[in-house]
């Protein structure tokens, strides 16, 4: 049994008006009560500052992405610093949605996760290979290329708090989820390249979670492999109920 606690990050994306986010946050909040999970929802940057507001003390907020930079001419920016001065406790970096749909390279995803550290808001790195790169037999090393860029230059002891999210692209908004034992094994490989950039027992100590069309129905047979340690959650985490049997199946892993 592991000792690492469970993450359950809801994305809410581009979506939800100001009422739906205060209606949603306080749902969850009340799912988060009686688990064993740490939570944190992701809205909109218009609507961090009513997600904060109405969470309960079990839940956090934090920002969907942060800019490389730490203050400055940058229109439409938001730094890391912006974030935690409000009151956000984590960020996202490297989405899929802005890696592959923006053209995020890898280097810049190292600056955002520098910032981020610097900022003493916890990131959450996401990599991942696209469909095209799981046919041709590379996922595995497309991951272990994204993972020693983006944490080129950061220090063990800096990422501490750092959870990495494993998004295979092909499985995100398809309806499309990569079988447990797929997920398992590319946990597993993240984490041997983290034994090899790090120590094996920062490796052990990292929590790494799955993300890809997780829903209320597969959420516990993916909870239930010891190498996943929680989700990012897409669209199910819009629906308070099924965000709830989604944070549940997290919880079950730690009462096993």
């Amino acid at each position: 049994m592991t000792s690492r606690i469970p993450f359950v990050g809801g994305n809410w994306k581009m979506n939800l008006m100001r009422r739906e986010v205060g209606e949603l946050v306080r749902g969850v909040s009340s799912a988060v009560a009686d688990s064993r999970v740490e939570c944190a929802v992701y809205p909109s940057f218009v609507y961090l500052p009513d997600a904060i507001a109405a969470a309960s003390a079990g839940l956090s907020v934090g920002g969907q992405d942060c800019s490389d930079e730490l203050r400055g001419a940058f229109t439409g920016q938001v730094s890391a610093g912006m974030l935690k001065d409000i009151g956000c406790s984590s960020v996202l970096i490297g989405h899929s949605e802005r890696r592959h749909g923006l053209g995020e390279s890898d280097a810049l995803i190292s600056r955002k996760l520098g910032r981020a550290l610097d900022a003493a808001v916890m990131p959450v790195l996401c990599v991942g290979e696209t469909l095209a790169h799981r046919e041709s037999g590379v996922a595995h090393a497309i991951i272990e290329s994204q993972l020693r860029a983006s944490l080129a230059g950061h220090s063990e002891a800096a990422l501490a708090r750092l959870v990495i999210a494993y998004e295979p692209v092909w499985a995100i908004g398809t309806g499309r989820t990569a079988s447990a034992d797929d997920a398992s094994e590319a946990h597993d490989t993240i984490r041997r390249t983290l034994a090899v950039l790090y120590t094996a027992r920062f490796s052990e100590a990292i929590r790494v979670i799955y993300g890809g069309s997780v829903t209320a129905k597969n959420a516990a047979d993916l909870f239930s492999r010891e190498a996943i340690d929680g989700g990012l959650i897409g669209g199910a985490s819009l629906v308070a109920a099924d965000f709830a049997q989604i944070i549940a199946a997290a919880s079950a892993r730690v009462r096993r």
